[in-house]
């Protein structure tokens, strides 16, 4: 995989932190520097987590389904891509009432914004694709994503979070369309 597909991978998986991120930022509960690098913190990092799971149980059942493994990777993308996409329609946001940078909200909310990196990580399993350097940058995108998302909290509305995971569940769902064609018309 190219940096840019990488990159790209892991902006549209940063997009529900940043969604949560700009719902913390404009509450002003996490407005003290260490609350947001908490945040962020454990965004990235569970982002960085999840692929390499998804990776590992991917690859203890390549060989099993590797003459079809190419849809499995388009099926699971286009999944996460329709959820983000409905979520972002629906107005299915979670209120950050409490502080999201401690305790159980913080595990909750890392895990909640990074289940979909899970199966990014079994798709580039089923792609045969090493996991190490896409995980790694998935997780700096995701904590630097999630600073910025703070950040922008405090100036915009949570607009701009619904519009983000709709254009990343877009992307997601052209870069399922480009595994599934690189499998089904080798060049």
């Amino acid at each position: 995989m190219s940096f840019l597909e990488v990159f790209l991978i892991a902006l549209v998986l940063a997009s529900d932190a940043f969604a949560i991120s700009m719902s913390a930022g404009s509450t002003g509960v996490t407005t003290e520097p260490r609350a947001m690098l908490r945040l962020s913190f454990h965004f990235g990092l569970f982002q960085f987590l999840m692929p390499v799971l998804g990776w590992l149980a991917g690859l203890s059942i390549e060989h099993y389904i590797q003459s079809f493994d190419h849809w499995i990777a388009f099926g699971l993308l286009l999944w996460v891509a329709v959820h983000m996409i409905r979520s972002a329609q629906t107005g299915n946001e979670r209120a950050v009432q409490q502080d999201p940078s401690r305790g159980m909200m913080l595990v909750i909310l890392s895990v909640a914004t990074s289940l979909d990196a899970l199966a990014i990580g079994l798709s580039l399993a089923l792609s045969q694709v090493s996991i190490w350097y896409p995980a790694v940058v998935i997780g700096i995108v995701t904590g630097v994503v999630s600073f910025i998302g703070i950040l922008l909290g405090r100036q915009f509305s949570k607009k701009v979070g619904k519009r983000a995971a709709v254009a990343g569940g877009v992307l997601l769902v052209l870069i399922a369309i480009r595994i599934l064609l690189a499998h089904l018309l080798p060049l």
